[in-house]
């Protein structure tokens, strides 16, 4: 932290109050490299002795372009980039993208591809959640939680290497489908997984659901309620911890989320432990998907035929005059989707998250836009931090499981 004479007061001051003007408030600096920030997130604290009188929230010190990037490439090329802005969920953003281009070009996905994305997500999800679990813990001095969580969070890491040859940047799911089929290795590895996870859950909640120090440090702390979640847009576990059991997977159904039975888990104090309390259930639930997708899955193709859109296998490549052609335009010109716009969102680990995408008809997107929900988070920081001690706003931001990459696309 830095102290006020270090604060850019000319870019600030019709933020902070008349009385950090008059020098009776102290500003300080939190960040951008503090570590409890998350990533490269300031935030400028005005405060009262160590209550927080105000927080302003300075972001863009990790601004990438992505989506202007995005736009200047054709749309298999893009892809690759939806990984990166909220790299705890890339497969969610993976999926985002591609129902968006389906959408665009009237792209059926077969019911294996379908099976096999949710599953995928799924595992997603959970491993942010672990994160989630493990950085909270970490930050209020539960080193143990850490190490714990991310014991599980490597399993979930090999089972991505096992099926794409990448822990984390995967880009497995594609438009039309996936990238190809999982190896024989794969069902049996999720559900060695999926069986010790359900016994691990119960060890986490053992170790942090009545810890004293831990219910001091969450209870009733970083605050927000249902209405200002809905003003804000605000989704996902921050809104089910008010009490709202919205999520797009019920609301919305996508990627055939209907076919499974899943509870919504809420809590109704929206503080920190809340929240904390929605992840725990949701891993649950999603473990509950994933077991299910297993039971279910069918077998089949996990493409789209359209060579219009979709790559020929390549083992056809070198029998096929035809399949060597349709390999050669798709990755020297691409595809071109028909003039129009969309928008498809899904239930990211965070909540909403949402791709833009609209065509002029051309083989590059014309404009796309990611609607993220860290973003939203960001801006509704100070609702949560007025008020609060000093100590108290390294746990609220903890609570909000923000990536920077995701803010300042």
């Amino acid at each position: 932290m830095t102290e006020f004479h270090d604060v850019d007061l000319e870019k600030f001051k019709h933020l902070v109050s008349e009385r950090a003007l008059r020098g009776e408030t102290m500003v300080l600096n939190m960040g951008p490299q503090h570590p409890s920030t998350h990533g490269v997130l300031r935030l400028i604290l005005e405060l009262d002795g160590e209550i927080v009188v105000n927080a302003i929230p300075d972001v863009g010190f990790l601004h990438t372009g992505i989506e202007k990037d995005m736009e200047s490439k054709r749309y298999l090329q893009a892809e690759v980039m939806t990984d990166r802005p909220d790299y705890m969920d890339s497969l969610g953003t993976n999926l985002a993208y591609c129902m968006a281009v389906e959408k665009l070009a009237g792209l059926d996905v077969p019911p294996r591809a379908q099976a096999l994305r949710v599953i995928l997500v799924e595992l997603n999800r959970i491993s942010n959640h672990l994160l989630f679990v493990a950085s909270t813990g970490l930050d209020l001095g539960a080193m143990t939680m850490y190490f714990l969580c991310l014991r599980e969070r490597e399993t979930i890491l090999d089972i991505m290497e096992l099926v794409s040859g990448q822990r984390v940047m995967t880009t497995f799911i594609r438009p039309g489908g996936v990238w190809r089929d999982v190896p024989v290795e794969f069902e049996k590895a999720v559900r060695d997984y999926v069986a010790v996870q359900w016994k691990r859950i119960e060890q986490y909640e053992s170790l942090l659901n009545d810890n004293p120090i831990f219910k001091k440090r969450t209870v009733h702390i970083g605050v927000i309620n249902q209405q200002q979640c809905i003003e804000w847009g605000l989704t996902g576990p921050f809104l089910r911890a008010t009490g709202m059991a919205y999520d797009l997977r019920k609301a919305y159904p996508y990627s055939g989320y209907e076919q499974y039975d899943f509870e919504i888990p809420t809590q109704k104090d929206g503080d920190i432990y809340s929240r904390y309390k929605v992840r725990v259930a949701e891993m649950r639930q999603s473990l509950r998907i994933i077991e299910q997708a297993l039971d279910k899955m069918p077998y089949g193709p996990v493409v789209n035929s359209n060579r219009k859109f979709v790559p020929p296998p390549r083992s056809s490549i070198g029998v096929s005059m035809e399949a060597l052609i349709h390999h050669f335009k798709l990755w020297t010109e691409g595809f071109s989707l028909p003039k129009g716009s969309v928008y498809v969102p899904i239930e990211s680990p965070k909540g909403e998250m949402g791709v833009y995408l609209e065509s002029s008809g051309g083989n590059k997107p014309y404009r796309l836009h990611f609607r993220t929900q860290s973003f939203a988070i960001v801006q509704a920081l100070p609702l949560m931090l007025r008020g609060l001690f000093v100590a108290d706003v390294v746990a609220t931001i903890a609570s909000t499981d923000i990536v920077l990459g995701d803010v300042d696309r």
